[in-house]
């Protein structure tokens, strides 16, 4: 399991016109699901994600976690996050689990992130083409991976 996270004052995801997910400062969480993501991997995940200290502390120190600034998590399903580009210029989405799989897999990972977060999480629409607008606050833009857990 894969993901993209960034701090964000705002951030939003729309589906054909229409906002479906919106948040004030937190992070954004772009995730992808592979074929052999386990329950641990989603766990470890959304622990991991929920617990970064990347937002400011009084001595402007990157100390604070998303939930000891109130904030909130937009999660917002993404497979190219396993994109290979080894052979040619056009990537190759192979690795990505296919949707059968990823979708449950997404949803018991937004599930996931509430439970750890303490309040629900918003998300965009599986399978959906989406316009995400965000206001990123940093930049801070942080890459996770469940099987390199550094």
């Amino acid at each position: 399991m894969r993901a993209l996270v960034q701090r964000v004052r705002e951030a939003s995801v729309g589906v054909e016109g229409k906002i479906v997910g919106r948040i004030g400062a937190g992070l954004l969480v772009l995730a992808g699901m592979s074929t052999d993501d386990t329950d641990e991997d989603r766990d470890w995940l959304a622990r991991k994600i929920v617990a970064l200290r990347i937002f400011d502390d009084a001595a402007a120190v990157m100390n604070r976690s998303v939930v000891d600034i109130g904030g909130e998590i937009l999660a917002v399903s993404q497979f190219t996050l396993f994109a290979s580009t080894r052979k040619g210029s056009r990537p190759s989405w192979s690795a990505a689990a296919p949707p059968a799989i990823a979708a449950p897999k997404f949803d018991a990972f937004v599930a996931a992130l509430a439970g750890e977060l303490g309040k629900s999480v918003p998300a965009g629409v599986f399978g959906a083409t989406m316009q995400v607008a965000l206001v990123n606050d940093g930049p801070v833009t942080i890459w996770l991976d469940s099987r390199r857990r550094e």
